[in-house]
This record gives structure tokens, sequence and C-alpha cells, in this order.
């Protein structure tokens, strides 16, 4: 660092240097995006000082018309966007213009796949938009004063995106942030006025305060019109968009409004616009976007609503609107009915607040209830990206359970592919006739489900299972007892009783069986000792010699598993060791009247059967030597 009178220069801290780098060799793919970024970022500052001024009036004393202005000069090939917004001390500018502390570059230069076109959508999401303007421009500078400051308190802050920024003590008439763009070029194309006033229409329009520019002058007395002084005039519609009658907005302007609430570059799926008059007044606007953000499974980071009371912004994220299930939706609500003197606390507290969640709650869910019926594909997609998410419903909103159920997705064995496209619903209208039960499966992953021993008699009699394979489905289940009257059965809990699906033939034969392997029984609890809860005769099997089965009232092994990576104790539990009576194997080995050769297959079987559940060896040692034990006999 070195000092030079006032003038202070700075490095960029690593990951800043990466991100300039690759905005300055054009990652975006549409190079006109820099200014909705700016001019969305003068808007935000513009609704900040407008909050701060609820409690201290003065600071829209100088100024109180909050609004952006754009300058174009052709022949220096300047643009800058000023606004009398919040401002920035010097301390400010170096947090957020100098380190890049809070955007999450890390994670997004990880993100980063070499193609330009994805990877230019991802930039918004990491809220680096601000360094988009190096994209257009060679060098960057920064006037600002924060509200409440003195004139001479003002900082400049000057970068061409390369390793270094200054930063100096400047002097600034009104509080606010002028930034000036001195363009390369190669890209005179946007000090062109038209140019830049096309680029406000089409990003700018939804925008609650007005973006002004110079008049266009068409007259003939070029002399004359030097001489004029500026004239400007509002360049977009300057009318909160959520303010406006749905008729009157095209779909167009929504994706618009969505880009700018969301910082995403995508459309959203699908939107929802409602106005209530009543009990209650309030008007929202919720987006399902099409893309899940980098912390989407951070369930502590930043989210919520844009709130705004009588259009006057109060809240950037508004957490205490939508359940944390539904933390991917965005969106405005703007309300009549909160006091203006709103804080945090204030607002967790009022029982106006706890009505409007609810009616928001319902609102997010009735519009995805909307898109899964009149768009599947596009529902499928937003399930690719959210469905673990709203996995969290059912235990965290029981009021809304039955509802929340309806919109799960599941593979299942009757899938034609692999995907996570069948609804419960889909699943009790193939149920067959006498079948009383919703039956799934929760495995490590597809495959394992797929080559389940579980699964053997449920194909044989050709019953559809779920198969559930996200780390969360365990702990869901836990907290879903039924669907549309029907119980959940685990295939792999307890004693498998398939009811009025039974061949009442085949459980004589089974009870048969049982009597007749008594003793079998008894051997082979013996030989395992403590490893097992209990040995049994398997109802499930029809080609496995054994299978491993939990308890009704005992944690299953997916659980158990996200219990050790966190770090808290997990109970101690036993399988059930079940056995095939029909199978070849069970049959030799009921006969083997050697106690060492029978201890070996024993463990052999129950070896494959914890492998075949998706668990591990306790002993991996052991069991190679016992397999290769009996290997080694039966080839004399």
């Amino acid at each position: 660092m070195t000092v030079a009178s006032n003038v202070e220069t700075r490095g960029f801290e690593t990951e800043a240097k990466q991100l300039l780098h690759l905005m300055i060799h054009s990652l975006y793919s549409n190079k006109e995006i820099f200014l909705r970024e700016l001019i969305s970022n003068a808007s935000d500052a513009a609704d900040k000082l407008r909050f701060q001024a609820l409690s201290d009036p003065s600071l829209l004393a100088e100024d109180s018309e909050l609004q952006v202005q754009i300058d174009v000069d052709s022949k220096k090939r300047t643009i800058s966007i000023s606004d009398n917004g919040i401002g920035m001390t010097r301390e400010e500018v170096i947090t957020n213009l100098g380190t890049i502390a809070k955007s999450g570059t890390a994670q997004f230069l990880e993100t980063l796949t070499g193609d330009q076109k994805k990877d230019s959508q991802l930039i918004g999401q990491f809220g680096v938009g601000f360094y988009s303007a190096f994209i257009v421009a060679d060098e960057v500078e920064v006037l600002t004063r924060k509200a409440g400051t003195d004139a001479s308190e003002a900082t400049l802050w000057k970068s061409s995106g390369e390793a270094e920024y200054s930063i100096e003590s400047a002097s600034k008439e009104t509080s606010g942030t002028v930034v000036t763009l001195h363009l390369k070029k190669d890209e005179k194309e946007f000090a062109e006025p038209y140019r830049i006033r096309s680029i406000v229409k089409k990003y700018a329009d939804h925008i609650s305060i007005p973006v002004l520019m110079e008049k266009q002058d068409f007259s003939e007395d070029k002399e004359k019109s030097k001489n004029k002084e500026k004239e400007y005039e509002t360049v977009n519609a300057a009318k909160a968009l959520w303010t406006r009658s749905r008729k009157d907005v095209k779909d167009d302007e929504y994706k618009e409004f969505y880009k700018h609430v969301s910082h995403d570059f995508e459309d959203p799926l699908d939107w929802s616009h409602n106005r209530v008059e009543g009990k209650l007044e309030y008007t929202s606007l919720l987006y399902i976007p099409g893309r899940a953000p980098y912390d989407l499974w951070n369930r502590d980071a930043a989210r919520g609503l844009k709130l705004y009371v009588q259009r006057v912004f109060i809240m950037d994220e508004a957490e205490q609107f939508l359940p944390l299930y539904l933390r991917f939706i965005k969106g405005v609500v703007d309300s009549n009915d909160i006091s203006l003197n709103v804080s945090r606390e204030i607002l967790q507290k009022d029982p106006v607040v706890d009505s409007m969640r609810s009616a928001l709650t319902k609102r997010a869910l009735d519009m995805l209830e909307k898109l899964r019926k009149k768009d599947k594909d596009k529902y499928d997609a937003f399930w690719k990206e959210f469905g673990q998410v709203l996995k969290e419903g059912p235990a965290e909103d029981f009021a809304n359970r039955e509802r929340i159920a309806k919109l799960l997705q599941f593979t299942t064995t009757q899938s034609g592919s692999d995907k996570q496209d069948q609804g419960l619903d889909d699943y009790v209208s193939r149920m067959q006739e006498n079948q009383d039960k919703i039956y799934y499966l929760v495995a490590e992953n597809l495959k394992a489900a797929r080559n389940s021993p579980h699964l053997e008699i449920f194909r044989k009699k050709g019953i559809e299972v779920i198969l559930m394979v996200d780390r969360i489905d365990e702990w869901l289940m836990s907290h879903m007892h039924e669907f549309d009257g029907k119980h959940f059965q685990d295939i792999a809990r307890g004693e498998l009783d398939l009811g009025k699906l039974d061949d009442a033939a085949e459980k004589e034969t089974k009870e048969k069986s049982e009597e007749k392997l008594k003793d079998l029984l008894e051997r082979i609890k013996a030989s395992l000792g403590e490893r097992v809860k209990e040995v049994r005769i398997s109802h499930r099997l029809t080609d496995s010699a054994a299978c491993l089965a939990v308890d009704e009232h005992d944690m299953g092994a997916q659980m158990r598993k996200i219990m050790a990576a966190s770090g808290q104790p997990v109970p101690e539990t036993k399988p059930i060791f079940e056995i095939n009576p029909d199978h070849p194997l069970i049959g030799k080995l009921d006969a083997e009247p050697d106690e060492d050769r029978f201890g070996d297959i024993v463990a052999i079987l129950f070896g494959q059967a914890s492998l075949a559940d998706g668990g591990q060896l306790e002993d991996p040692g052991d069991f190679s030597a016992r397999l290769n034990k009996v290997l080694l006999e039966l080839s004399h």
C-alpha cells in the first residue's frame, strides 16, 4: 500500500483480481447488462436512503426527489450514472469495491464451467454486478458521499480493472454516488444516447424511481442548442410494477422485474401477482426461480421477500413472510397495514405479519400446484433444483402438510426413467385393487435401491414401490404417516405384511417353514451373537438367501449417517437378520454338521446382506478370510 498526498493505492484481493480478469475478457454474452446492474444498484441506494429517512427525515432535506441520472458524452466516450441515494463512506467503499468480501466470489469462481453463456448467467447470483462495468470500460470512477455527512467527506475510487485501485478524499455537493465509465475504443456504441435510452426502457421501466436523461434536441440551430441549458426527462415508466394492474403488465416486464429483485440472469419459471383487500390490505408479487442459488443449503443465509410499506422500502430480505422450506421464492410484498416505525423485532411479533405469512405461504403453494398441473416439464425442472428443499416442508409446516405432500416427486420401480417425476397422487392412481398401503424403500442411491433384495417379493407380485434416495428422505418420512387415507410402509422396516395382497397358500408355507427351521434360526442367532437383534424367516425374499431389516422403531441407516456426519451421538441399533427358507444355501446350512464351517457360512451371508443393504463390513479382513476358506473347501 502506498500513500501520496491523500491518494491511497491499494491492491485488489486475489479473488477480485480473478473476477476482474473474467469481466474484462467479456464473460457476459450480453454486454448491455452492465447498465441494468448499475441502475439497479442506484435504485437500491435510493430505497435504503428512503428507509433511513423514516427515523432521520433530515437525510432527505437536500433533495427529496430520489432519482437516477444518466449522462452520455459521445466525444469523451463516457457514461455517468448518478444517484442521490444513501452513498458510501470511505470504509464502505473499500469493503464493497475493493475486497468483494460479501459477494461469495470464491464459490462463484468454483462454479464456472468455461462456457461463456452459462457463466455469464451466474454473475448476478453472486452479487458481483458492479464489476460488469469493466466489460465495456477500461477505467471506472466512483465518486460517493454518505447521506448525513459534509461535502468534504466524499470519496473518489478509481480503477482500470487491473491489480490495484486508488482511493482519495474528495468533495461532492450532494449525497449519493456517481459512477463514471470511460468506455473502451471498441465499445463506442454505448456512448450514443439513443442506445442508452433503449437499454433503460428495456431493463429499468419497472424501477419505482425516475431514470433521467438529457432531452434530445433535434432542432437545426446547433449554435442555439449548444448554449441552451440542459433539460432532463424521465425515460422509464418510473412506477413500481407491483402497484400496476395485472392486465397492464406484459410478461417481459414481469421477467425483467424478477431479474431486478433477484439479481438473477435467467427468466423465472412462473410468478403470481396478487392484491388483497378487506381485513388486510397488501400486494404481493412472488416468483419461482429457474435455478437454485449457490447458498440454497445454507439455512442461515439471507433470504426472504423485499418488504415495502405504502411503497416505502423497509427491508431487503424480510424472512418472516415465508417459511424456511420456501426460501427459494423471490419477490415483493407491499403492505398498508404494518406500521412505518417497523423494525425486525416488531415485525416478528406483529399479528398482521402472521396473517400475511399464512396467506403468502398458501399463495406460494398454490403457484406450485398450478405449475405442476399446467406445465409438468417446467415443474420437473423446478423439482430438480428445489425438490429437496420442499421436502423440509412436512416437518416444518403441519397445517399445509397434505398440500406439500401433493407436490413431492420421486422415482418408483415403475418409472420410465431415473428422474424424480412421479407424484404420490400418481402412485395412488396405480395401486392394485386390494392394496391399502404406499410402499417405499430408502437407499443410499438409485442403483442400490433398484438392486435391493427387499424388492424381490414386490417384483414378483407387480407391486409398485417408491424409491427414496435423497439424504433427507428418511427424515421426511418420519413426519409423513399417510397420504390420501393410505398409510406409508417402509419395506425394509419391521415385519412385512402385504395384507390382502398376500397369497394364503404362500403364507401358510412360510408359517410351516418357521416351525421347521426353528432350530436353524436359534443356531444362526447363537453364531451371530450380539451383532443382531433377531433372526427370522423372511417374507420379502424370493431370490436372495438373506437380507437385513430394521426394527419398526429403530433409526435407519440414512439417518444414522446424517447424525454421524454432523457430529451428533448415534444411538446403537442392531439389525434383524432374515433368511429365505426356499434358497438352496439355507437348505445346505441347515444340514451343515460342522459348527466352524456353519459359522463361516453364516458370517459370509451376514456380510453379503450388509453390503446389499448399502452398509459396510464390520471386519473386512475376517469376511475375506472366511470367504476364501469356504471357497478352498469347495475346490477340494
